[in-house]
């Protein structure tokens, strides 16, 4: 072989040296890329595909209208234990039709006492807490309008925030259709997730000047606060959108303006006593009071002494101060709102 030639080979291997060396190099460079980025990407869509559903399935970890079993096909009645009533539906303003109970005092009697409209927890229906209701009945000499939210025993429909709320409303507007009753005497009443939609109700200033008071019993100040409890404390960093159900008690309670009771089970293991604390050290109204039940449970407050005696006394204390409540603060319109999903 010529130099010449031994020349040319030389500087064409070396330049196929370096252009194999360069593809090498990229070749190495777009695996490591691909394995980052594309690891990276399949990492956000598995986040994003969890993400979609858990936020679908929230509502099946909040709401029980299957537990106990058959608690959409038997819901007990108040005569049961004795007790006279009117089975109602009431037709929100959506179209859902709610089953309710009218309990009222036969008589001229029911005409004087106060109405209580009692919402339950997220479980079972409103004949489950009959028991209750009837304490309250001859114990606190009322009446009581108890319903079932949507998709709760024999209501139809989805349960859902808004809805829920529209369905606590409606069943204050079915009262003023009655003729039978002391309207200046409604009371709402909300146990746990009840006691989130009364609070949604009374800071409303389109109904608030409707109720003579309003009593909640072992609520929550709200579900991405309960989510830090039950689950974990870095809960606490996620964004407010990634919870389909929000029930922000803790906001509106500071726009309050009629009376208010708490009523705190000091041994609720599932809601934290501190939550009713802040409730109503956060409360906007003039007249609040905190009563807190040694021994009471999260869903046998009720059964506990004491307990009647304190809503007994409370309510005489609101009928005899009965006059014009304080305006809320600010309006509606100016504490967060609930986006529908």
């Amino acid at each position: 072989m010529a130099l010449r030639d031994w020349i040319i080979v030389r500087i064409l291997a070396g330049i196929a040296t370096k252009i194999w060396a360069a593809s090498f190099a990229a070749l190495l460079a777009c695996f490591i890329l691909y394995c980052f980025y594309g690891g990276l990407i399949a990492f956000s869509l598995l986040i994003a595909a969890v993400s979609g559903i858990l936020y679908q399935t929230q509502d099946n970890l909040l709401y029980h209208p299957e537990q106990p079993p058959h608690s959409r096909v038997f819901i007990p009645v108040p005569s049961m234990f004795g007790l006279p009533y009117e089975a109602i539906n009431i037709r929100s303003t959506d179209g859902v039709t709610l089953h309710a109970f009218l309990i009222r005092h036969n008589g001229d009697k029911g005409r004087f006492v106060p109405t209580i409209v009692y919402f339950h927890g997220n479980a079972g229906n409103m004949g489950h807490r009959l028991q209750n209701a009837a304490g309250m009945f001859h114990t606190l000499q009322c009446n009581l309008l108890m319903v079932d939210y949507r998709g709760y025993g024999l209501s139809t429909g989805t349960p859902l925030e808004r809805g829920l709320y529209n369905d606590a409303r409606a069943s204050i507007d079915y009262l003023f259709t009655r003729h039978d009753l002391d309207l200046s005497q409604i009371v709402l009443f909300g146990r746990s997730l009840g006691g989130a939609v009364a609070i949604d109700v009374a800071a409303d200033p389109e109904y608030y000047q409707k109720l003579m008071c309003v009593v909640v019993e072992n609520t929550f100040t709200s579900i991405p606060e309960m989510a830090v409890s039950l689950i974990h404390q870095s809960i606490r960093y996620l964004p407010q959108f990634m919870f389909k159900n929000l029930y922000l008690s803790i906001h509106k309670i500071q726009y309050f303006a009629a009376p208010c009771l708490f009523v705190s089970g000091m041994a609720d293991t599932l809601v934290p006593p501190k939550m009713m604390a802040q409730l109503h050290a956060r409360c906007g109204s003039t007249r609040k009071q905190l009563l807190q039940v040694n021994g009471g449970n999260h869903n046998d407050t009720w059964a506990t002494a004491g307990y009647y005696h304190g809503l007994a006394q409370f309510l005489v204390e609101c009928k005899e101060s009965r006059g014009p409540l304080q305006t809320p603060p600010v309006l509606r319109s100016h504490w967060p709102q609930v986006e529908e999903v």
